[in-house]
């Protein structure tokens, strides 16, 4: 560890310590998303259809009480229609939609800052770099025909240990982003597709019941 220390952090430079402190954030924003992921796992399918089910049955209590029981945000998305179920159809689009768009930023939550360090690891190990590569040629010439490799080592370690260090952190965690991001976009995928067949469902109850 010590060694660690000394050869890669140390000789890095300062710019090594805010890449450091962004790889734990990134790590802490990743692991805060994966367990909010975990806990609303739902079989979205299984639970739409008893939903329908319900619904189709004319048991809404019961459909709704179901919807309260779920994490996921299909829950509160259906919960938003069936509670306007005896409005228009246009009044249940609208109130399942802007249930839709206010699960949509909790799905997305700490989004931003990974996106932020994403960006930013790279540019601090190019800013490292660019530093190091400063240091060694005010060494070269500082010390012009007498320079040695010892002289120039400085420069070039932070050259390419904060390079290095940037892009470490950099590709696994937009890796992570990618696959929460496309959580989100199946989420969102779900949430139309089922909320939509659920208004059609009430719809056609609607319908059933000014028929009789």
């Amino acid at each position: 560890m010590n060694i660690l220390f000394d050869n890669i952090i140390v000789k890095g430079g300062w710019v090594m310590v805010p890449i450091i402190l962004g790889s734990v954030f990134a790590l802490g924003f990743s692991i805060e998303r994966w367990v909010f992921f975990w806990r609303i796992k739902l079989k979205v399918a299984e639970f739409a259809d008893d939903i329908y089910f319900l619904v189709n049955k004319g048991e809404y209590d019961r459909a709704l009480e179901r919807c309260g029981k779920v994490n996921h945000p299909i829950g509160a998305v259906f919960r938003a229609g069936l509670e306007k179920r005896n409005e228009d159809i246009l009044s249940i689009e609208r109130s399942m939609e802007r249930e839709g768009n206010n699960q949509v930023p909790i799905l997305e939550k700490n989004f931003v800052y990974l996106v932020v360090i994403i960006g930013a690891e790279p540019m601090l190990g190019f800013l490292g770099t660019i530093l190091g590569l400063i240091q060694a040629f005010m060494i070269w010439e500082q010390y012009s025909a007498t320079v040695t490799v010892d002289r120039l080592a400085a420069g070039i370690y932070q050259a390419m240990i904060t390079t290095a260090g940037g892009l470490l952190v950099a590709i696994p965690f937009y890796v992570i982003y990618s696959y929460f991001t496309n959580k989100v976009n199946m989420t969102t995928r779900d949430l139309n597709y089922y909320g939509d067949k659920l208004v059609d469902i009430i719809n056609a109850k609607k319908r059933a019941g000014n028929e009789n």
